[in-house]
């Protein structure tokens, strides 16, 4: 019995052994994975960034990383602001590129910045630093890029190309309904102004001029078109309005204008062919916005 006994044995410490250096060594391969890296082609050079980033600090494009699930440690103010990003954002950190002591202490193992910030190599310093200048690519490409950047591209291609095509079927929806030649003006009421805006400013425009293909009034195309953006006065917004208008305010905003002559008069307000967004919530072209907005765009224009 005994000498079965010591066989036995020893086969069990052997296994056991066995079993122990397997979860060295995939504890090992696990921490191994976390610290790898590679080179990511960012506006400023090359700059070796973590495969799978654990604390990014997003000082622009924090929504992107948001619909990404990125691990965010540090957002931008405006951001957090955004009232479609607050519950997500719960337990972030709010800091700008001046809080250099408050970034160190969050540990950052990426940092995304603007490019006309003034700080990037000093917060190049603490963490590997990638740069994006606001509006050099286009929307669904930036899109692209935060993928590439933290290691999930083929999920943010698969948005992209889900979107383009949810967008595109919207657009010809919209367009059966209200007619192929109806104009479309996006409007904002400012502190004293108000402004127009081209296909690629955020308050929905990419959807509805690029996505979905409407048309934007021969007096915004000829303004705003180029620039993006174009200021007028009270006065000179019947010359701007489309058969429909997108009017982006907020609620606690000076809205006195909704009550004037000027605006009652305007085609489209007399008919009812005024969709109003929270400007708060509508000011980024990530997906989150983007979502939200199509789902506005298609139940104001198709349900109404």
């Amino acid at each position: 019995m005994k000498k079965l006994f010591i066989p036995f044995l020893l086969l069990f410490v052997f296994i056991l052994s066995a079993c122990g250096n397997d979860e060295k060594s995939n504890t090992k391969n696990s921490s191994e994975n976390e610290k790898e890296t590679f080179t990511y082609q960012s506006e400023n050079g090359p700059v070796q960034v973590p495969k799978n980033p654990k604390r990014i600090i997003a000082l622009t494009n924090g929504p992107n990383v948001l619909a990404l699930k990125g691990n965010l440690v540090g957002i931008d103010e405006w951001s957090n602001a955004n009232p479609l990003f607050k519950e997500k954002l719960k337990g972030v950190t709010v800091v700008s590129e001046d809080d250099l002591e408050k970034i160190i202490e969050l540990e950052p193992d990426l940092i995304i910045a603007g490019s006309e910030m003034k700080n990037i190599n000093k917060l190049n310093e603490i963490a590997p630093t990638v740069v994006y200048t606001w509006g050099k690519l286009d929307y669904l490409t930036q899109q692209k890029e935060i993928g590439k950047l933290l290691n999930k591209e083929k999920e943010a291609k698969e948005w992209v190309n889900d979107f383009e095509k949810r967008a595109k079927s919207a657009g010809e929806a919209i367009r059966a309904k209200i007619g192929e030649d109806a104009t479309v003006s996006v409007i904002e009421n400012g502190t004293k102004e108000f402004y127009v805006f081209g296909n690629n400013y955020a308050r929905g425009t990419e959807i509805l001029y690029q996505a979905m293909e409407l048309n934007m009034p021969q007096k915004v195309k000829e303004t705003a078109l180029k620039s993006g953006i174009h200021t007028i006065s009270t006065e000179l917004l019947p010359e701007f309005a489309g058969d429909y208008i997108i009017l982006s305010t907020t609620p606690d905003g000076d809205n006195s204008f909704l009550e004037t002559n000027t605006w009652k008069n305007i085609p489209a307000v007399q008919n009812n062919h005024v969709f109003e967004i929270n400007t708060k919530a509508s000011t980024y072209s990530d997906p989150i916005t983007l979502e939200y907005l199509l789902k506005f765009f298609e139940d104001s224009f198709l349900k109404n």
